[in-house]
């Protein structure tokens, strides 16, 4: 698969939220037919190198993907010493949801089917946007998600949901246990033996990749070149 992007590979965009304008690296493979948005967690940002790894296995599958920060680097400097945004799930999600209506403007990927991967507290505001968004997000994956905190949005959640969780991540396991119970949609929890909270453990992100890529494959109507 070449993975070349039509827009450079890796190319830094800047798109407008709101009041807010964000950044975002989006990658396009040739022929790709549909587009990974990443929602990172909270004290993270879009150059997390676990969230690079999954999104580089994504498009050797053939998919676009599209890492960004919800929020501006002001926003993020006063997050760092006030912790006043990375748990303001509603404003995660809006701008989520301002992103996919941005992707669907431009011409690079207007056409592209649209799935979502969170991770930690981007996870809940990938389950909020979706439910906002229904007509236009087809799959998400949650990698160590906390969909708690968008318990109230959950009974809306319609799309095909996959909560990746580690093995000795237990009190997040429980979390994600109780979410996926109220959840309407196909939906499934998936618990990788042996791994802590950040998939830091030989072969544990290279399963959570896996099994996402299976997932976006099947509930994202690609086809291979």
């Amino acid at each position: 698969m070449n993975e070349k992007s039509k827009l450079g590979e890796g190319n830094t965009v800047q798109f407008p939220a709101g009041n807010a304008v964000l950044e975002g690296d989006l990658s396009i493979p040739e022929k790709a037919r549909s587009i990974i948005v990443f929602a990172h967690g909270s004290g993270s940002s879009r150059f997390s190198p676990r969230n690079r790894y999954v999104a580089r296995v994504l498009r050797e599958k053939g998919m676009a993907t599209f890492l960004l920060d919800l929020l501006t680097r002001k926003e993020e400097a006063d997050d760092i010493q006030s912790g006043r945004f990375r748990f303001d799930i509603g404003l995660l999600a809006s701008r989520l949801v301002e992103t996919t209506d941005w992707l669907r403007q431009n011409t690079d990927t207007r056409d592209l089917n649209i799935g979502y991967f969170g991770a930690s507290t981007g996870a809940a505001a990938a389950l909020m946007a979706a439910a906002e968004r229904a007509g236009e997000v087809t799959a998400i994956v949650s990698r160590g998600g906390r969909p708690d905190l968008a318990a109230a949005a959950l009974g809306n959640v319609k799309t095909p949901t996959l909560l990746i969780v580690g093995g000795r991540d237990v009190p997040v396991i429980a979390l994600n246990r109780e979410a996926l119970a109220k959840l309407r949609g196909v939906k499934e929890l998936a618990i990788v033996p042996g791994a802590t909270h950040l998939f830091e453990e030989p072969g544990a992100l290279e399963e959570v990749a896996r099994l996402a890529a299976n997932w976006f494959l099947k509930y994202l109507d690609y086809r291979s070149a």
